[in-house]
């Protein structure tokens, strides 16, 4: 882990505060992502287009929500730096492919971790509408079990090779950028995991008493595209 450290680290000059390879910048990293996680989580809004009936125990998902945005921005101006920088300047990177690569598995996480909070993971209805309430709380019931079942056993049968073989040891991907790909997006997958997990059943608890919802065909009319369509044909 020293020799890594060594080869690694982006500041080698920057000793450690008190012994050790761990610098002025990583202690401010660790003390101001859980104040900026905190102050985030805090000053959430909600935006018209989100799902309204929220509670205060889903802040966490709709902040990470807020966090897996900005990683597609983030994403999209690599893509873009390295497009710039092979067809116009004819200078390719060695790390735009990994790092781009790196941020999209933290955005397909997190992104699922939002949708479960939102309510928009694919559903078929067709059965669920036309049973009664109660057959649909058991309904609702089994697939939160089942989610839960299956964090569960994933996590089980998988943490010692994440955490130790993966995280601890710091494995790298093994090219030329060469990311820790491996020793930071497979825990995150474990966390993420627990995290629509927990989302689920905060979402049955929520959902428990509410009124069954009653969909037809009419919910998938978008009616911006019908008037863009309508526009369209008018100009013709």
């Amino acid at each position: 882990m020293s020799e890594l450290h060594l080869r690694k680290d982006f500041i080698p000059w920057a000793g450690g505060l008190f012994g050790g390879y761990t610098d002025i910048f990583d202690w401010v990293a660790i003390i101001m992502i859980p104040i900026l996680f905190g102050i985030g989580i805090v000053n959430i809004k909600v935006e018209p287009m989100e799902y309204q009936e929220w509670r205060q125990v889903d802040r966490v998902a709709l902040f990470l929500g807020r966090v897996t945005m900005v990683l597609i921005i983030s994403m999209t101006l690599v893509m873009l730096y390295e497009v710039f920088l092979r067809y116009a300047l004819e200078r390719p990177t060695l790390w735009a492919n990994e790092l781009t690569l790196w941020i999209a598995g933290f955005v397909f996480l997190l992104s699922g971790l939002y949708a479960m909070q939102q309510r928009c993971h694919i559903r078929i209805f067709l059965i669920y509408d036309m049973v009664p309430r109660w057959a649909q709380r058991t309904f609702d019931t089994i697939w939160a079990l089942l989610i839960v079942v299956f964090a569960f056993f994933l996590i089980y049968g998988s943490f010692q090779q994440v955490f130790v073989v993966k995280f601890y040891k710091w494995e790298m991907f093994g090219t030329a950028f060469d990311p820790p790909i491996p020793a930071t997006v497979q825990p995150a997958i474990l966390i993420v995991v627990t995290l629509i997990a927990i989302q689920s059943v905060l979402n049955l608890i929520s959902d428990w008493n509410r009124e069954p919802t009653v969909h037809s065909a009419a919910d998938d009319i978008d009616m911006d595209e019908i008037e863009t369509i309508k526009r369209s044909l008018e100009t013709k």
